[in-house]
């Protein structure tokens, strides 16, 4: 039995990331409903929000589903709070140290996974009594780690030093990929840009169509000397180039990032001025359609590579 599939006791061990203003209760819900393992964002939501997004999801499935919380929000003891009055039974955390809420998790019979970007952070959280850990590429979406090591480096380099099963992220929407991190030791992925263009995808359609339109070289790193995040080129993106290039400090890039500015541009749909966060897999994603169909595609297409290869063992 694949460990993944049995940690969330779930049929297939796929995960749709927790995006900020992309996955509430909707799209969580449509991929549990599927066999995945779908995840409220957290990282966009008020306290009162995230509750109803909660309680929304339970209303809308009987399967296992989860809640994707970054450690940095600074309302994280009110968003915890909510999780364990809400009895959710699975936590991914992100953007900070697992050893600060996982063991209070833990005690409450949450199952805890933490996003890494190192074997050295995977060690860390292992230590810290996490269940499973994302090893995230260099390609994913959003918000990444300073190594900038690639997922084909980094999930054997993670296996190689952790026993706890390891989930692989960055650069996959297709059941290739999938069978991809299989072959270099995931038990199960985590995919966040494919399942952003679908229907139940809170972000806004012009978005989802730039998702769509996008093409290699069209995502970059940026915003290094903050916390960086990967983004579609535009307007915003070429300002923050521009500023960086000019040798910005801290303090200006954040004063040119303002508030918001995430929302303006997923939430809101203003495609120049907002901030596009999305994966390199944005090249290979070319419809829009329900979550539950992207979820068998995957599924039907890994199963088929894995009869190619020879039957790659899960």
């Amino acid at each position: 039995m694949n460990r993944i599939s049995t940690l969330f006791g779930i049929q297939y061990p796929i995960v749709q990331a927790g995006m900020i203003w992309a996955s509430g209760w909707r799209l969580a819900s449509a991929v549990s409903n599927a066999g995945g393992l779908g995840l409220i964002g957290a990282g966009s939501m008020y306290p009162d929000v995230l509750r109803h997004h909660i309680q929304r999801c339970k209303e809308a499935t009987n399967k296992p589903f989860g809640v994707n919380v970054p450690l940095l929000y600074p309302d994280i003891e009110q968003l915890i709070n909510i999780i364990l009055e809400e009895k959710v039974q699975v936590v991914f955390t992100s953007a900070g140290n697992p050893k600060t809420w996982t063991p209070v998790l833990k005690a409450a019979g949450v199952k805890v996974v933490h996003v890494v970007s190192s074997s050295a952070f995977a060690l860390k959280s292992e230590a810290a009594g996490v269940d499973a850990v994302v090893a995230e590429g260099f390609e994913a979406g959003g918000h990444n780690g300073r190594e900038e090591t690639t997922t084909m480096v980094l999930i054997p380099a993670v296996c190689e030093k952790v026993q706890i099963p390891v989930i692989a992220a960055g650069g996959i929407g297709s059941g290739r990929a999938m069978a991809a991190a299989f072959a270099l030791g995931a038990s199960g992925v985590q995919v966040g840009s494919r399942f952003v263009a679908t229907p139940e995808a809170s972000s806004h359609i012009n978005f989802k169509q730039a998702v769509v339109n996008a093409r290699e070289g069209d995502t970059m790193l940026s915003l290094k000397k903050l916390t960086p995040v990967r983004l579609i080129k535009n307007h915003f993106y070429e300002s923050v180039k521009t500023a960086e290039d000019s040798g910005a400090d801290p303090d200006a890039l954040k004063i040119l990032l303002g508030r918001a500015r995430a929302k303006t541009g997923m939430f809101e749909g203003n495609l120049e001025e907002g901030e596009l966060e999305i994966g390199q897999v944005s090249a290979l994603i070319h419809d829009i359609k329900p979550a539950a169909e992207v979820l068998e595609d995957i599924w039907k297409e890994f199963q088929t590579v894995r009869k190619q290869l020879g039957d790659l063992a899960i």
